[in-house]
C-alpha cells in the first residue's frame, strides 16, 4: 500500500506475512511512531535554529511497547531520545525538547491518550 499527499511525497506501508503481507513497507504502527519523532525532530530544530544554537547532526530513537492482547492493540509505553551535535547549549537544548514534546508536538498529543512518553537526550557523548 502508498499512501501519498497532495504534493505526491509517497510513504509505503505493508504488513506482516501473518496477515497477508510481504514485508514490503513500514507497518502502520511503525509509521506512527515515525510521525512523532518527524513531528518532535521539526520542532527542535525549529526551536534550536531561533536560539541560535549551532546542531550539526540530528537523530531520534523512538521504542514503543503495545498491550500484549488481540487488535487493536494501543501504545501504552513510548520513549524517544534525541541524540545531537554541534555547539549546543544543554539548557537549550533541554527546553527545546521539553517543549516539543510537552506543548507542540501534535502527535505526541494524540498518542499520549494512551501511552506514557518519556524521553531523554544526548549531546555527543554525554547522556542526559
Amino acid at each position: 500500500m502508498e499512501a501519498s499527499n497532495e504534493d505526491g511525497a509517497v510513504i509505503s506501508m505493508d504488513g506482516s506475512p501473518a496477515v497477508g503481507g510481504v514485508n514490503a513497507g513500514m507497518r502502520p504502527m511503525q509509521v506512527l511512531l515515525s510521525s512523532l519523532g518527524g513531528c518532535s525532530g521539526i520542532d527542535v530544530i525549529d526551536i534550536l535554529k531561533k536560539q541560535r544554537q549551532d546542531l550539526k547532526d540530528f537523530r531520534i530513537e523512538i521504542n514503543g511497547q503495545r498491550e500484549d492482547k488481540p487488535a487493536p492493540s494501543v501504545f501504552t509505553d513510548i520513549h524517544v531520545h534525541f541524540t545531537l551535535s554541534g555547539n549546543l547549549d544543554e539548557s537549550k537544548v533541554k527546553r527545546a525538547i521539553d517543549l516539543s514534546m510537552t506543548r507542540y508536538c501534535s502527535v505526541a498529543r494524540i498518542l499520549e491518550k494512551t501511552a506514557k512518553i518519556s524521553y531523554s537526550f544526548t549531546i555527543e557523548n554525554g547522556e542526559k
